[in-house]
């Protein structure tokens, strides 16, 4: 299924019924009075968590959702039947806004969110609760309250617990395979990832996590260069940034050009991005004349750890796991 981070639709709440304006009609009954029920109350529209989703693609077809509206009182005191609710299923993550004044209505995180954004009409009441001792035969009843009607925007921003970030071809995908059951695209050219890929790892202690593969980031992405900020939003999210590294790719003149071209980026974007918790593991330790260029990156990183695996092989993939077990029962 397509990735889709963004949808705007309109919803409206339920109409309430018109209450009725009714008089008893029985044989040998004069004068039985007023007898009209309310109207139902209109249908409300609900935002609730459904975490089988995992795009805002069905909402791209989905333009007008609209609850039922309530209908109208009949005699001998009936109430009209209240509308159905319209209930809208969105993935975890999703934030809600209004689309004309981008006022956030709520961010759906907890599995348990259930939130009425658009309450039914009321339903007017009918003439026999206009009876009184003065008017005994009110012809007059109330008309439903209209429902409300919204434009809203959604965005999704993924859940995870870790979140993979580098330059195109680092290796993220491939990390991705072998850390969980997730099957990305793969392939020898920039951008194979188009899509932010969630994967759940499980490790050999500790809690199952997700792992979200973040597509690569270019100088620029800050303002929108390449895949630009649609991407470095789901980063906001994740507890713990793998900077995955080319180690094929350093310059041994100048070995950190790639990892502090990505932190920038982070920076810019975001202050809180660039305070996160993160793991540098230079990727593609199989190829030739890589150790050279490992030990010139983590001279010039002192005093911070630095993995060192092969994604292709699967060589110290379990060590990141590990330590990401470890990193995330702490936090």
């Amino acid at each position: 299924m397509k990735f889709v981070d963004e949808a705007i639709i309109t919803i409206r709440s339920g109409d309430g019924g018109r209450g009725c304006t009714s008089f008893r009609r029985e044989r040998y009954i004069e004068r039985g009075g007023p007898d009209g029920g309310d109207g139902g109350d209109g249908g409300d529209v609900i935002l609730k968590i459904d975490e089988s989703k995992r795009t805002l693609f069905d909402y791209r077809r989905q333009k007008l959702l609209l609850a039922k509206n309530g209908e109208g009182g009949k005699g001998k005191q009936k109430h009209g039947k209240n509308g159905s609710h319209f209930t809208i299923l969105l993935p975890p993550g999703t934030i809600v806004s209004n689309a004309d004044t981008n006022e956030i209505i709520i961010d759906l995180t907890d599995t348990a969110d259930e939130y009425i954004v658009a309450q039914g009409g009321m339903g007017g009441r009918g003439n026999k609760r206009f009876a009184s001792s003065t008017n005994r035969a009110p012809r007059h009843s109330q008309p439903g309250i209209p429902g409300i009607e919204l434009k809203l925007k959604l965005e999704l921003k993924l859940l995870a617990d870790v979140g993979l970030v580098g330059l195109p071809n680092a290796g993220k995908s491939t990390l991705i395979s072998h850390m969980s059951a997730a099957r990305p695209k793969i392939a020898d050219y920039p951008f194979t990832t188009l899509t932010p890929i969630l994967g759940m790892v499980e490790p050999n202690f500790g809690e199952p996590f997700a792992v979200a593969d973040i597509p690569g980031l270019i100088e620029g992405a800050h303002e929108g260069t390449g895949l630009g900020i649609s991407f470095l939003k789901h980063i906001e999210r994740t507890g713990i940034l793998v900077h995955l590294i080319d180690s094929f790719q350093i310059d041994p003149d100048f070995p950190l050009k790639a990892f502090n071209l990505i932190n920038n980026e982070l920076s810019k974007y975001s202050q809180t991005l660039a305070q996160k918790t993160q793991i540098v593991v230079l990727n593609k330790t199989d190829l030739p004349d890589t150790k050279e260029k490992i030990e010139a990156f983590k001279n010039a990183l002192k005093d911070i750890q630095v993995l060192t695996l092969s994604a292709i092989t699967g060589e110290g993939v379990k060590e990141l796991i590990n330590l990401l077990a470890t990193k995330l029962s702490k936090s």
